[in-house]
């Protein structure tokens, strides 16, 4: 379960993006590609809001559930497995996704063209012991 912190610093990121259109202005996320990802809790059946950076592959968003290295699995993993119906705010446009998880040599296809943009995920999947999950988006509305 997330922490205080944590929940204050996605109540900031989501503020600044809901504010400026989907962008962020302020911090160090300042600039990234970032999405809202709004899934159902798989315990509690609550949205849950996480935003999250992404790429495009194909017209599909792109998410690696890389939780900053940690051992882990990201808090909205459980619920995108549980209900892969997910809302996503990308810049000013909101809309209905499906989500699953990637496997294979596509998964590590995805994996690296993330790394390529932002090596830091690199270092985050050599940071863990888990296989980081690299979630695919697809609009469905």
């Amino acid at each position: 379960m997330p922490d205080a912190r944590e929940n204050d610093w996605n109540s900031s990121i989501e503020a600044d993006f809901r504010a400026h259109g989907g962008q962020i202005t302020e911090g160090p996320l300042k600039g990234a590609s970032l999405l809202l990802l709004t899934s159902t809790g798989a315990r509690s059946g609550l949205p849950r809001l996480a935003p999250v950076g992404y790429h495009l592959d194909s017209g599909r968003y792109i998410v690696v559930g890389s939780n900053s290295g940690r051992d882990e699995q990201p808090s909205w993993l459980a619920n995108v497995v549980k209900d892969p119906v997910v809302t996503v705010e990308v810049g000013a446009e909101k809309f209905r996704a499906r989500a699953w998880i990637a496997e294979g040599a596509e998964r590590r296809r995805l994996l690296d063209d993330r790394i390529a943009a932002i090596p830091q995920f690199g270092a985050y999947e050599k940071m863990t012991k888990r296989e980081l999950p690299v979630l695919i988006l697809e609009r469905i509305d």
